[in-house]
């Protein structure tokens, strides 16, 4: 993306007269980018990355379709905003065009109102979205700044943060609800950042002392969050607070029991177990995954909610597949802290 005050736009039109009309229109207010042919507009739309992108249907050789689900199927450029431009009024060419993935329409002759209007809302979306974007990256890179204390990657809080969502699809929990609970779940332990690091980085068991010590990162944790309209960081400073609960009503910080543990908790509670215990730490060795199960199973009713441990179990295959992909690096150190 260009350092510039002015949005970039890229235009991709065959018709030197389009080229014109929509500059005339548009020069004042963006930083414009010009293309007559499908080709050079995908090489401009990777090399330049423009905010969004006017792209025409009827085009010799590729057609606007055809340009759009390439630059769709790019990951550098699917997530840049198309808006068809064309004399085209059929609806199942619109149909098309929104199934490949363009945001808008605007029909030929263009009118200068309705192409400022299209622009500008659909570049205000860009920029919530970005905005979405930055909040999550600044979320997950603080719950991986508190796993460096005891986890050399931090790959901890991506594994266990789609082993959560997993979880939560499982029990019906709709696409975005799941979604910001995988959001979310990378804070749980950002509390851990206020406990000594040669508390955190003992390799044994703690002292009484110690583990009081411990115990305190929950309450810790809810405090960095702090409170917010935001229902992301709700959900956050709730699973902080709430993941060292147990089912039985032993746990810490508040003693809750059962379904006193709110849902999230639950949740969180046995993602966060199941990766610590198959995977290397500093103070053990990481469990077989079918060792790690039966622990679940063990604790369920105890520790965990039974309901839940059967969910895990039943899309194990997920959370195999979700541990695959996001290897620790090092896998040689040398039960149990949590």
């Amino acid at each position: 993306m260009q350092i510039n005050s002015k949005p970039t736009i890229l235009i991709v039109d065959d018709e030197p007269t389009n080229l014109q009309i929509l500059n005339e229109i548009l020069q004042n207010e963006y930083t414009l980018l010009f293309a007559k042919d499908g080709q050079k507009g995908i090489e401009l739309a990777q090399s330049q990355e423009p905010e969004l992108i006017l792209l025409d249907v009827m085009m010799p050789e590729m057609t606007g379709h055809e340009v759009c689900k390439i630059l769709k199927s790019n990951e550098k450029t699917k997530y840049i905003p198309v808006i068809f431009v064309t004399a085209l009024t059929d609806v199942v060419d619109e149909e098309k065009g929104f199934r490949l993935g363009a945001v808008d329409y605007i029909t030929k002759p263009v009118s200068p109102p309705i192409v400022k209007a299209r622009i500008k809302n659909h570049l205000s979306l860009v920029n919530v979205n970005e905005v979405k974007a930055t909040r999550l990256q600044i979320v997950q890179r603080l719950g991986m700044a508190s796993e460096y204390k005891d986890n050399e990657t931090g790959m901890h809080v991506i594994r266990m943060s789609h082993y959560s969502q997993s979880l939560a699809l499982a029990i019906g929990y709709s696409t975005e609800a799941a979604e910001e609970i995988l959001n979310a779940a990378p804070m749980h332990d950002v509390g851990k950042i206020g406990i000594p690091d040669h508390i955190i980085q003992k390799p044994g068991k703690l002292t009484p002392e110690e583990w009081e010590i411990m115990k305190r990162h929950p309450q810790i944790g809810a405090e960095i969050i702090g409170d917010h309209n935001s229902s992301l960081l709700k959900l956050a400073k709730s699973i902080a607070i709430t993941h060292h609960e147990k089912y039985d009503g032993t746990g810490y910080p508040f003693q809750l029991k059962g379904e006193a543990i709110p849902l999230e908790g639950r949740i969180i509670a046995i993602a966060d177990v199941f990766d610590a215990l198959t995977t290397v730490r500093p103070y053990k060795k990481a469990w077989e995954v079918d060792v790690a199960i039966e622990f679940l199973k063990k604790e369920s009713g105890t520790h965990f909610d039974p309901t839940l441990v059967e969910k895990f179990i039943s899309v194990l295959p997920k959370i195999l597949e979700i541990k695959n992909q996001w290897p620790e690096e090092s896998e040689s150190s040398s039960g149990f802290k949590n």
